[in-house]
């Protein structure tokens, strides 16, 4: 059987790198030949769209843009995990929206509620899935308690991520945001000293997360995007068998009430210092999670799953 020719589109955005590495390395792992252009860095996009390719595959708007500004003639996946309908898809989302109606664009969407709302022919709900020869157990002794990664970008979400430190003295904590979302923490922040000793950096590729994540006994989610979703950290999390605790999702289904919730600040906390407290409680959690995340919501079936819808 001819392998499949694929171009991968390597987006701006760090959230959208690391989705579509896993992506990427999905591809590999069913043997596909697949050429990368990274928007951020390359700049031979012409010299690259001269071979011929079976599929074009990208993160939110990237890969159709692409298509659609050069008219090219093949088949379009487009993953999203942001709003399709939102300028968080990219600024230019209303003029690509019509072209998802098209029979040869494909939408993979993270989302479920969000899923159900839209009519596309090719529309698709598929979760998040990673690479677990990536994402793993590294066997490593955490040097952190709690992490969280993403931005504090409201005022809840910075209120909150501030109460947890002045709450937790004793834990150490560990922050990861580029430096733009930090540099505006430290602004607004009653308490920049804190802000300041938990920031660790940011990080744009799949190991040095993993060894992020293997830093740390447990990871905490506020998710800011979708209805029903839970986001790419979670499955990162869960795959290096390493403890998530999300704020409540729809999506928490996928893990047969295994993975634990919190309900509000005061349930978090007393969720952590149980777990912290708890070794084999923490370690039923983990396995648990990872045995269901291994078989549902890893990158090599996820891209077999839209290989096959694709053709």
């Amino acid at each position: 059987m001819k392998k499949k020719n694929i171009l991968a589109i390597l987006p701006v955005s760090i959230g959208g790198r690391l989705t579509t590495s896993s992506i990427i390395d999905g591809y590999k792992q069913n043997d596909c030949n697949v050429t990368v252009y990274d928007e951020l860095f390359d700049k031979n996009l012409d010299e690259i769209l001269t071979k011929k390719y079976d599929q074009i595959v990208g993160y939110d708007y990237s890969a159709l843009k692409i298509k659609i500004d050069n008219n090219l003639i093949l088949k379009s996946v487009n993953y999203f995990s942001d709003d399709i309908r939102s300028k968080t898809s990219g600024p230019d989302w209303e003029k690509y929206l019509p072209f998802l109606e098209s029979d040869d664009n494909y939408t993979f969407y993270w989302d479920k509620e969000l899923t159900k709302y839209e009519t596309f022919k090719n529309i698709h709900y598929l979760p998040h899935f990673v690479n677990f020869d990536i994402y793993k157990d590294l066997k490593t002794e955490p040097q952190f308690d709690i992490m969280f990664a993403g931005r504090l970008d409201t005022d809840y979400r910075l209120s909150f991520f501030e109460e947890l430190l002045i709450k937790l003295p004793d834990l150490k904590i560990a922050w990861y945001a580029i430096d733009k979302h930090y540099q505006d923490a430290l602004k607004r922040s009653k308490y920049p000293e804190l802000i300041e000793k938990s920031y660790q950096g940011f990080i744009d590729n799949e190991n040095d997360m993993a060894k992020a994540i293997n830093n740390t006994k447990i990871v905490f989610n506020m998710n800011s995007q979708g209805i029903s979703s839970l986001n790419y950290r979670t499955f990162q999390t869960i795959a290096c068998r390493r403890l998530m605790i999300s704020d409540y999702r729809d999506e928490l289904v996928l893990f047969d009430g295994a993975l634990p919730f919190y309900e509000d600040f005061s349930d978090l906390v007393f969720k952590i210092e149980c777990y912290l407290d708890d070794k084999d409680a923490y370690d039923k959690v983990v396995e648990e999670c990872y045995s269901i995340a291994k078989q549902s919501h890893n990158s090599k079936d996820c891209v077999r799953y839209m290989l096959k819808t694709v053709n």
